[in-house]
């Protein structure tokens, strides 16, 4: 596998202090965030000194039961070439549910979603793999996620699922130890179990990150320091194998650089002392005892799983029921922890909330201080079911509908924006920046 060294999470909001860090040898960007004409100047100047960019998607969703959009493969696939990356990663989750194989409403969760650890769900998730490694110019790594919940009657654990996924289709992977620990505290899994089950020569590279712990939660949040308990299991699987790369993630509330070089410096320092301790002969109790028996090459590569045709339908059953629970306030399936789902479906919302604003910065400046518990409201009677731009329009489609905001100005704002991009072509091109010279200024619209 290719050495790719120490690296960051590139983001818009860091890119100058990432630009200007010593020792940063390759950067990660999420795939549908860039647009292959229009890649920005920041990574086009670390591309031309020799960083390596590697794409990472978060919407394919291949543990979910239906077979990958071809469009989806094709889009990710053209980044990879604009980007010249030498390998593409995406997660081991599924992010939508329903649709024409249940016969259900198409629902999208907008986050990353567990599947369960059945036959089943790895039967046709090594199918989604090989489809999507058909589809990709250069190879797959998959992503170990964070979970809130966990699914029952499970046939495997975590190391086990994984280390079999790598072993029948060659598929790299992408071992997130914060999300091993994130499971620890959820879930009572053990990070050195699922460590010791991996082949580790499959292992692509890491990602370290932070979160927080809420009322016996662990919140994998990417905008917190990076706790001792993740760097230890870093340092148990680099006292089991070198990490042919490192990465540190952190996607809001970033800290100024000082504080992410020494998070860098804190994630080097814990692999050394990994790598010193395999010298010295031990593992240690954070990491990996045992590698797996087999590893990708040998075993079941390759090997056909049964047909998977009426095991898409009844996991695709079982997907919508449970994202129809936590989007759309249906009853929770049996078996699940119901405390743990009304938690997941909080941490939805309030993600569809940050990211809507996000992507359609105008809406927070329209709404004011209204803006959130008015996008909380309308997320518990409206499911997401076309991406997260499409969810912004339909928010502010729903409160037009009401009468809202009360402001009559910020109302006239709304609708203006909403107009703007309802339609076939834009009318208002210059409200954005108008907003923008207003946010500027301090002056925020609906606000008193």
């Amino acid at each position: 596998m290719r050495e790719l060294g120490t690296g960051i999470g590139w983001r818009p909001e860091i890119a100058e202090a990432v630009e200007r860090m010593p020792g940063i040898d390759w950067v990660e960007v999420v795939a549908e965030n860039v647009c292959p004409g229009h890649l920005p100047e920041s990574l086009l100047r670390l591309r031309e000194r020799g960083v390596t960019v590697v794409p990472h998607g978060v919407s394919l969703g291949l543990g979910g039961a239906e077979r990958p959009d071809a469009g989806r493969l094709a889009a990710l696939a053209e980044r990879v070439e604009a980007l010249g990356a030498p390998l593409v990663t995406e997660h081991i989750a599924f992010v939508r549910a329903g649709g024409a194989l249940t016969a259900s409403p198409h629902l999208e969760a907008g986050h990353l979603l567990p599947v369960p650890r059945t036959r089943d769900a790895l039967d046709v998730l090594c199918e989604n793999v090989r489809i999507a490694q058909d589809a990709l110019p250069v190879p797959l790594a998959l992503e170990n996620i964070a979970a809130l919940f966990s699914w029952p009657d499970e046939e495997l654990t975590e190391g086990q699922f994984l280390s079999e996924l790598a072993e029948r289709t060659g598929v790299r992977l992408l071992v997130d130890v914060a999300n091993l620990h994130t499971n620890r505290v959820n879930r009572g899994e053990d990070p050195a179990e699922a460590l010791a089950a991996l082949p580790l020569e499959a292992i692509a590279y890491v990602h370290v990150a932070g979160g927080v712990e809420r009322d016996g939660v662990w919140h994998d949040s990417h905008a917190h320091p990076v706790p001792r308990p993740v760097l230890d299991i870093l340092t148990g699987l680099a006292a089991r194998v070198a990490p042919p790369g490192v990465l540190l993630e952190r996607d809001d509330d970033f800290p100024g650089p000082d504080e992410l070089e020494r998070e860098l410096g804190a994630i080097r320092e814990a692999v050394a002392a990994g790598r010193a301790r395999c010298a010295g002969g031990g593992a240690g109790a954070g990491g990996a005892g045992a590698a797996g028996a087999a590893g990708p090459g040998r075993g079941r590569v390759g090997v056909l799983a049964r047909p998977v045709a009426g095991v898409r339908e009844r996991l695709g059953v079982a997907q919508a029921a449970v994202l129809s629970s936590l989007v759309a306030g249906t009853p929770v399936p049996e078996g699940f922890d119901r405390v743990r789902m009304r938690v997941q479906a909080r941490a939805l919302a309030a993600k569809r909330a940050d990211v809507v604003a996000k992507v359609a910065p105008e809406l927070p400046v329209i709404l004011g201080a209204e803006y959130r518990e008015a996008f909380l409201a309308y997320a518990r009677q409206r499911p997401m079911s076309g991406g997260y731009r499409r969810d912004a329009l339909d928010f502010a489609g729903h409160l037009l509908k009401l009468g809202r905001p009360g402001d009559a100005r910020a109302r006239r704002e709304l609708r203006e924006w909403w107009l703007d991009r309802a339609g076939p072509e834009p009318r208002r091109a210059s409200l954005a920046a108008r907003l923008a010279r207003r946010v500027s200024r301090g002056r925020l619209p609906g606000r008193r």
